[in-house]
């Protein structure tokens, strides 16, 4: 009998695997020449040590697929071996568990950054820059055909909703819960995981009734389900306004300035470009990138 944690493995090795046939084959993706005015724009123990450290928190495809603790595939990998070539360093990768780990991580000082990308909110701009390069839309991976009829936030009351801890969807997914209540309804059954495979296992093993989550990772995995899953309440706001993401760097950081700029060079001469439609991302492309977007949105 095989367990669940096994069935976890086997699921998050099949859709590791299933990377490369997801990304359009054969896209070349140009190597970077170093840009000395960029490279001295970095801190000085990283223009010293040539290296920095980009921490993730586990798979969230197509952006970042974990291999291992140290390894990473996907268009975020891709954007930080780039960025590292017009910055003249080595991006070495890391894993951690859970956002707030990985947060706390970079604002202690353990991490340089974190590639992501992660969802820009003011409250969390207090603490972190966000250097955002995507929008995002947040959705429900439900079963084919819908049974549960989930279509949007209104339809989650009573329901048993799965979501990453600590992100963001998981603060929509409890004020809706509270909004149930109050309106005299079932609240929501909140299963909150560390991962994208761990949630999307928990619905296709019927232990969820859906997945609330940000639509480029869920696309994603829906592919690999054989029609098992589909996507749901498509075109709603579903709780959130315009949503940015982006890579994170400590607060008011000389770094953040380097890895914006490194970003717009990307922008600029098509490299960001062919990266995201590498990997089917084209509709969560930004014409620039920017410095904490979603704080500058609410003002």
């Amino acid at each position: 009998m095989i367990t669940k944690r096994l069935f976890r493995l086997a699921v998050l090795a099949g859709a590791l695997c299933s990377a490369t046939s997801f990304a359009v084959e054969n896209v070349t993706i140009a190597q970077q020449k170093m840009d000395p005015a960029l490279h001295a724009l970095l801190p000085a123990e990283i223009q010293k040590s040539g290296v920095m450290t980009s921490v993730n928190n586990g798979s969230f495809p197509p952006y970042e697929l974990v291999s291992s603790t140290n390894s990473l595939d996907g268009a975020s990998a891709d954007l930080a071996k780039a960025m590292g070539e017009l910055l003249g360093v080595t991006v070495h990768h890391a894993s951690v568990s859970g956002l707030p780990g990985l947060l706390s991580g970079i604002q202690s000082g353990r991490y340089q950054l974190g590639i992501g990308p992660i969802g820009d909110f003011p409250e969390r701009e207090a603490k972190s820059d966000f250097i955002d390069f995507v929008q995002e839309f947040v959705v429900f991976a439900v079963h084919a055909g819908n049974p549960q009829k989930i279509n949007g936030l209104d339809d989650t009351c009573g329901k048993r909703i799965a979501v990453m801890a600590g992100g963001s969807a998981e603060q929509v997914i409890r004020k809706q819960s509270a909004a149930c209540t109050e309106q005299g309804k079932a609240a929501v059954t909140i299963q909150s995981y560390t991962d994208q495979p761990t949630s999307i296992l928990a619905v296709r093993s019927n232990r969820s009734d859906a997945f609330f989550s940000s639509q480029a990772p869920l696309t994603y995995f829906v592919a690999q389900t054989n029609g098992q899953l589909e996507l749901a309440g498509t075109g709603q706001r579903n709780g959130f306004g315009d949503l940015y993401q982006g890579t994170v760097v400590p607060k008011d950081s000389q770094l953040g300035k380097a890895v914006l700029a490194a970003y717009q060079a990307l922008f600029d001469n098509g490299t960001y470009a062919v990266i995201m439609k590498k990997w089917g991302l084209e509709g969560n492309m930004l014409k620039a990138p920017g410095r904490n977007l979603a704080g500058a949105q609410a003002k």
